[in-house]
């Protein structure tokens, strides 16, 4: 088939957002009693899934301090549910487990989940903590812990499989993916500044609509439609600072321990929630038991049948390189700081088995996996959803992106025409307005 000459509604990124906005468009034309037909066509420089969508470690979660978040979350685990086998999604749940100094924040969360009518159930007091992860763990044994928040919703999704899934269904509405096509640039309309072509290596396709997806390289398109790289910035308390980056990057260090999935089994022989822990007690190597740190650390991890193994992570770590040098490459650092995977490996599985007992002396069996990679973060690191250019729609997803399946549809809505409330306290403005999103007492970034 040849290279199209025009399209409708362009959309660069062939991930989770882009194929996820392309589907929404194409249902609301059909709604409308339109053809579908060469209308909406999906670029991608590489393939389905080829970037940041295709090593995410695949976690759905409603866990957020940010209540605005968490209204969006909502939104995005229900398309996740609407069809699992498509999607290949796990629902098995979330627990935010946790030491004292977040417990105020995670029970704010659970109010606030119950607010929205949002499952949860919260268990407070060391105590009571322990005999309730030993209901489901018999080898439970970490430290430190005084709440834990057990989201009945949520859990999992197979990050390629689920994406090839959601393909299906963009293609039979008559949606055009094409991949290998990089972009290049824009073409302007005379004397204004709405884009009315996308230049690329294949060929320029005229327009009306440009969806701007593209995960960790949002920096790049960004500069292509000479948006401001730094940013003023108005804080909560009311304090202004300039000149501040609008992009930052942070390096996500994830794993893999080669045993059999069912090694975490719970002691009813199911799978188990997704597992995340925040706490502050001392964790010492399971290979020497030497001190690794005595500050607040977190992981998370999940048995998980397409990694092949237990699968998970830690808190990321900056890279400090500046950032219009930073080569956004998924599978590996770019920053002189970048920890080696034997010193992640080390503090990973030591606190797995600081949490189980069950992987003690697991250490040869940690597996360097593609998965996390450099993420891509606002100056707040909270997403940006806006229209720029009078026609062009980013998603900046500032690595919240693979468990937000419903923000390509809200998108999709909007270009249509219908402003979304859910995405009102994404907008650019907040930043110089002071609208910020609420921080919580979490060592990761995007919580």
């Amino acid at each position: 088939m040849a290279f199209p000459k025009h399209a409708d509604f362009i959309v660069i990124g062939a991930g989770i957002h882009g194929l996820s906005c392309a589907w929404r468009l194409a249902e609301k034309l059909i709604e409308s009693g339109e053809d579908v037909g060469g209308r909406i066509v999906v670029l991608d420089k590489s393939g389905i899934a080829a970037g940041a969508t295709g090593i995410a470690c695949g976690v759905v979660r409603n866990n957020y301090f940010q209540p605005a978040m968490r209204e969006l979350m909502a939104h995005s685990v229900g398309v996740w549910e609407s069809d699992p086998e498509a999607f290949s999604y796990h629902p098995v749940g979330y627990m935010q487990i946790s030491c004292e100094s977040m417990h105020e924040d995670v029970a704010q969360i659970h109010a606030e989940q119950q607010a929205i009518g949002y499952d949860s159930a919260f268990i407070e007091g060391a105590s009571a903590c322990t005999a309730y992860m030993n209901d489901i763990f018999s080898d439970w044994q970490a430290q430190g812990i005084t709440s834990v928040l057990h989201e009945k919703r949520g859990g999992y999704a197979n990050n390629t499989p689920a994406m090839y899934g959601l393909a299906k269904k963009v293609e039979a509405l008559g949606v055009r993916i094409i991949t290998g096509v990089e972009v290049l640039g824009f073409t302007y309309e005379h004397g204004s500044s709405a884009v009315r072509a996308v230049e690329t290596d294949k060929g320029t396709v005229t327009c009306e609509q440009v969806v701007v997806a593209t995960g960790p390289w949002v920096r790049d398109f960004w500069s292509m439609l000479d948006l401001p790289s730094q940013i003023t910035v108005k804080d909560l308390t009311g304090q202004t600072r300039q000149n501040v980056d609008m992009w930052r990057y942070w390096q996500l260090e994830e794993g893999v321990l080669t045993v059999p999935p069912e090694t975490l089994m719970g002691n009813d022989g199911n799978m188990p929630p997704v597992i995340h822990v925040d706490t502050d007690a001392p964790l010492y190597s399971d290979v020497d038991g030497a001190l690794i740190t005595d500050e607040l650390w977190g992981i998370y991890y999940k048995p998980d049948w397409h990694f092949n193994g237990i699968q998970g992570g830690a808190a990321p770590y900056k890279v400090n390189t500046p950032v219009n040098e930073v080569a956004i490459d998924p599978y590996g650092p770019s920053s002189p700081e970048f920890i080696s995977s034997q010193d992640f490996a080390h503090m990973w599985v030591s606190a797995l088995a600081h949490c189980h007992k069950r992987f003690e002396g697991m250490m040869p069996k940690y597996h360097r996996e593609e998965s996390g990679g450099i993420g891509c973060f606002t100056a707040d690191s909270f997403p940006v959803f806006d229209c720029f250019r009078q026609n062009v729609s980013i998603i900046a997803d500032s690595n919240h992106g693979y468990k937000m399946l419903g923000v390509g549809r809200l998108v999709a809505d909007e270009v249509m025409g219908s402003e979304q409330e859910l995405l009102k306290p994404f907008r650019f403005e907040r930043f110089a307005k002071g609208e910020l999103h609420p921080t919580s007492s979490s060592p990761f970034p995007w919580s």
